[in-house]
């Protein structure tokens, strides 16, 4: 799959649905920053302190380019659809999505305990000019069904099976997409600084020969205990390459 360049935001990205691309890298003479809030913001206060973050640095808000969202309960089909229609709103007014084309990677879990009284950002991401950057880059969030099915619930592997050789499974295939993600940007686990897995069940028996023999637990592995935003998914991850993060 190829990427698409976003001139405007300094970044490209690999096509995903209309609520999120499926990963970003930074343009030539660009680097991606991220930027973590020390506790979750609700969303519309979030989206005021991201303009205010961003414009302090001097940059268009078109440079938002990839965030990590906290639910208190995963979504129904219906809701999920409800929510990404109101969240993208907010993109349109940046300039960000256009079209029906929305280049932001984003991941959108839910905390099983100390959850947020409604949706609100945990960290995000947007691009700066540095002339002599290194690649950097952000893979979205994937749990164990394709997108772009039309729903999630006929599409979930190992659906309703939380064994370890059911997590197995959807641990192989969510694995399997954060290759394919980064293949399209170019990069590989080598290449990243930094991995996350959000279940709340006990992937440790596959955590050797699945997930640290691939690479993909080279600088270690943020488990959150969180599940993925849809209700029937287990098993989500995420994975970036930066040199620049920050707590505010």
């Amino acid at each position: 799959m190829e990427t698409v360049t976003f001139a405007p935001g300094g970044y490209r990205y690999v096509p995903g649905v209309f609520q999120y691309s499926a990963g970003v890298a930074a343009l030539p003479g660009h680097e991606i920053v991220r930027v973590r809030f020390r506790e979750p913001v609700p969303l519309e206060e979030g989206f005021n302190r991201i303009e205010a973050i961003v414009g302090a640095e001097g940059r268009p808000m078109t440079s938002f380019c990839a965030c990590e969202l906290r639910s208190p309960e995963p979504f129904s089909e219906a809701g999920f659809q409800a929510f990404n229609t109101a969240y993208v709103e907010t993109l349109e007014r940046w300039g960000v999505y256009r079209d029906g084309t929305n280049p932001v990677a984003r991941s959108n879990v839910c905390p099983e305990l100390h959850k947020p009284a409604g949706p609100s950002f945990h960290a995000f991401c947007f691009t700066v000019e540095a002339a002599d950057a290194v690649p950097t880059f952000v893979v979205a969030g994937s749990g164990e069904a394709p997108e772009g099915k039309g729903n999630y619930e006929d599409h979930i592997v190992g659906r309703g099976d939380t064994s370890e050789a059911g997590l197995r499974e959807k641990a192989r295939f969510v694995l399997g997409e954060m290759e394919r993600r980064m293949a399209a940007l170019g990069f590989g686990w080598a290449d990243t600084t930094a991995a996350q897995v959000y279940t709340v069940f006990d992937f440790h028996p596959f955590l050797a020969d699945e997930i640290v023999s691939r690479g993909a637990a080279r600088h270690g592995l943020t488990w959150h205990f969180n599940r993925p935003p849809v209700t029937g998914l287990d098993f989500e991850m995420d994975c970036r390459g930066l040199t620049v993060e920050r707590v505010v």
